[in-house]
Order: structure tokens, then sequence, then C-alpha cells
């Protein structure tokens, strides 16, 4: 075991967990507890907001999966991932202050809040609740993942021995400190990560003998490494462009991501998070997989390409700065994972079973179940995470466009739209749920592009078809 780089890194998360659960402590007392544990109390500061969507977004996709990719594909994977710059900005502009306002009205503290009011269905409910139980499964498992083959790639120890420490470390953590901790810690660890970033691109340039040298050395082994089409030559316009809806402007729809929208306390907090996050999501998206990258001249041969970033952070940096450094993934996948874990937890107790089941729950057997939830919810995922595949960035997009293609139009045309009503949503979700697993079974790139793309063009004709035929027809009665 690399004892100095792991002191390091564990002393950063757990100075960040202390921090986090001592603030949250402190600024609960006397506040709601679902609003608190769940959304914060909404009083998210503009740098805050920014950063704990950034770090939430910044997960061990876009930190372990991407540059991985990224070190089998090129640059071509680089122009591709950069998409996620407008992550942060459309996310803030399309749901903006009328989300926030809407929300407040409605009283709602998650995603599903704002369908059962706006739709007053409970169709609309349970098909949000299963969307989200089914697709979050996936990306928490891809975190999960992530965390453990980081610690491996560091420790030396076990994937599956790696995997439990990572697990247990973040259940008592997320468990016991709710929203306000995650949000407070994501404005630490957006921080490490920006900086963190731009430490390790410059070792790995300076390892490389510079940029040309790099390239230099990238050409010679593949032209195709430094094309936009990747090292086969399969990354082809219409694919690239399916990434500006998948990780760009389609993230509005992500119910992890669409919570911090109405979390934020005022307008000069939503304005500042814009200008924030754009920016700080750019850099750290950028060097991401420019890291990867470079790090195939350093390191050739490397088989798992989750290993990437842990390797090439302990081949260029001091055992110590590696720690310290790796801190930024590993933060990034603890933000993530402790926000789905609230989203999937919040919805099987806040929107089913308070909504439906028990509405007349005491604030400590909500509080109970809350935290055993989460904490079951865990260990069901660290099961299904024990198996892992060699990459884990194509389960975490697999979840992301499942998410998108269930509540993009539910979400959007029902804050524009008037004439938007149930049916209309239900056919959309279906229509977009269906759809992708299908696309994604027997036809996972449609028309040279991926299957989010269609299934979202299809749900949206679902959207409006069956909202204008239904009104029209209950006008008629």
């Amino acid at each position: 075991m690399n004892w100095e780089a792991a002191i390091t890194l564990f002393g950063s998360v757990a100075l960040i967990f202390f921090i986090g659960l001592t603030a949250s402590r402190k600024d609960a007392v006397g506040k709601s507890f679902v609003q608190d544990y769940y959304l914060g109390g909404r009083s998210l500061g503009g740098f805050v907001l920014a950063m704990t969507m950034t770090a939430t977004y910044g997960s061990a996709s876009s930190f372990i999966g991407g540059p991985g990719v990224a070190y089998n594909e090129g640059l071509g994977w680089v122009l591709l991932s950069v998409t996620q710059v407008a992550t942060g900005y459309f996310t803030l502009m399309i749901l903006g202050k009328k989300f926030a306002i809407v929300t407040r009205q409605y009283k709602a503290t998650t995603l599903v809040d704002f369908l059962k009011e706006r739709y007053q269905s409970k169709v609309v409910v349970i098909l949000s609740a299963v969307s989200i139980v089914v697709f979050l499964f996936s990306a928490m498992a891809a975190q999960w993942i992530g965390g453990g083959r980081l610690i491996e790639s560091l420790t030396g120890l076990s994937y599956t021995s790696a995997l439990f420490i990572f697990v247990v470390t973040v259940l008592i953590y997320v468990t016991f400190g709710g929203f306000r901790a995650v949000t407070l810690t994501d404005a630490i660890q957006g921080s490490i990560m920006f900086i963190g970033t731009l430490v390790l691109l410059i070792a790995v340039i300076i390892a490389g003998g510079g940029i040309s040298e790099i390239m230099a050395d990238l050409q010679a082994e593949n032209p195709n490494l430094v094309t936009p089409f990747g090292s086969d030559g399969t990354l082809t316009a219409p694919y690239v462009s399916s990434y500006w809806i998948l990780v760009g402007v389609g993230v509005v729809a992500l119910p992890q991501i669409a919570v911090r929208a109405m979390s934020y306390k005022n307008t000069r907090s939503y304005h500042l998070a814009l200008m924030i996050g754009t920016i700080v999501v750019g850099v750290i998206m950028l060097n991401m997989h420019l890291i990867g990258v470079f790090a195939r001249p350093i390191l050739p041969g490397i088989e798992v390409g989750d290993r990437v970033m842990p390797l090439i952070a302990l081949e260029v940096l001091p055992p110590w700065l590696a720690g310290i450094v790796l801190a930024a993934p590993l933060a990034a996948i603890m933000s993530t994972v402790d926000s789905l874990l609230l989203i999937v937890s919040s919805t099987i107790v806040k929107d089913v079973y308070i909504n439906y089941i028990k509405p007349e729950a005491s604030r400590k057997k909500v509080q109970r179940m809350s935290m055993g939830i989460t904490a079951l919810l865990g260990i069901l995922v660290f099961l299904m995470a024990v198996n892992p595949p060699d990459l884990i960035i194509w389960l975490n997009l697999f979840a992301i466009g499942g998410l998108e293609a269930a509540f993009i139009w539910p979400i959007v045309m029902g804050l524009y739209w008037e004439k938007g009503n149930k049916y209309g949503a239900i056919a959309s979700m279906l229509a977009g749920i269906i759809s992708y697993i299908l696309f994604q079974s027997f036809y996972p790139e449609p028309f040279g592009m991926h299957a989010v793309v269609t299934s979202i063009l299809l749900a949206l004709l679902a959207y409006v078809g069956f909202s204008l035929s239904m009104r029209q027809r209950l006008l008629e009665q």
C-alpha cells in the first residue's frame, strides 16, 4: 500500500466530512426534517449552488470513466466531452426562476412533488418513482464501482475490499448528514476538483515532455488519436452531436440536478451560480479528459480504463500530493453517490410512503425510515457493484439517458405550456422509457446518434399529441 498517498487522501475526505456534518447540525436546528434533510431548507448561496451542481454532475463517469475512454479513443473523446460545458448553464436557464417559484408555491421538496402537484395524477407519481429507482440504481452502481477502482489502484487492496471501504464511508456520512451536509461539502469538493485537475494536467504535460512531444507520440502510435473521429474512426459527426442532448441540454431532466434548481435562496444566488457553474464545469471536463489522452504515451498498455486516472496521478506526482489530488475524483464520486442516494430515498419515503401510504406519519418515524431506506439502498447497490464492467461510463450514460427520456418533457413543458396535462405526461414518460430501452437493446445508435435523441423526440410527440387530443375530448364532453 502507498501509505503516504492513502493517508493524505483519506485525511482530506475525513476533514471534508467533519466540516459538512458539523455545519449541517448547527444550521438544521428547529427546521422541518423533510425540508432540511432533502432540500437544505432552500437556503443555498450562489457559490455553494454552483459547486454542488458541479460536484454532483462531475461523477465517477467524468473523473474515472471519461478519462479512461479518452485514453482509448484520443482527442475525439475530448471534443465529445466538452459538450458538458452547457450542463449548469442550460439547467439553470431552462428551469430558472420559474421552477424555484413554482416549487415553492407547490411546497415541493422533490422533483416528484412538483410533478404530482402539476399533473394531479397518481400514475405520473408511480411512473416517476419507478423511473428514478430503476435508472438511478444503475447510476449509483457506476459511482460505487468508480470509488472502488480508485481506492483499489491507490492502496493495492482487492477491488471488493476497496469497494467495501468506500460504501461504508459514504453510507455513514449521507445517512446522518442529509442534503445540507451534502451541499456544504460539495462546495469544498468542487474547489478541490477545480484545483486538482489543473495540478494534475500540468504534471502530466511536464512528465510527457510538453504538449508537442505528447502529440507527436500519439501521432506515431495511431494518427486517429489526434483526430475528431476516435482511434478507430467511430466517433462520427451525428454521434458526437447527439451528446449535446445527452450530457448538455438534456441534463435539465436529471432529478439530482433539477432538485438543486429549487434549493437556492434568492435571485443573486441564482445568477452567481449560473456564471461560476459554467466556468468550473468547462475547466474540469476539458482538463480531466485531456489528462486521459495525455496519459497514454506516459503509461502505455493500461487494460482497465477506469484505472487510468489514479495510476497517472501516482506516476507523475509525489505520493502525498497524489493523495490530495485524488481526493478530487473521490470527492466527485462521493458527492454524486450521496445525492443519488437522497433522491432515491426521498422518492420512496416522501413521494410514495408519505403521499399515499401514511400521510400522518410522525417526524420521528419519517426520520428513522429515511435513514434506514438510505442505508438499505446503499447496501443493495454495493451488491450490484461487486462484479463491475471494464468501463463504468457506459453504465452511467445509460442511466442518464433513461432519466432524460422519462422526465424532460413533463418538467419543461409542465413549466412553460399550460395545455400540457396528465395524459400527455403519462404518454411522454411511457414513450420515452419504452423506446429508450428498446433502442438500447436492439438498435443502440439510430441514425448514427445516441438512442436518447430519438427517444426524446418520440416522448415530445407523445406529450403534445396526447395533451391536445385528450384536452379536446374532455372539452367535447
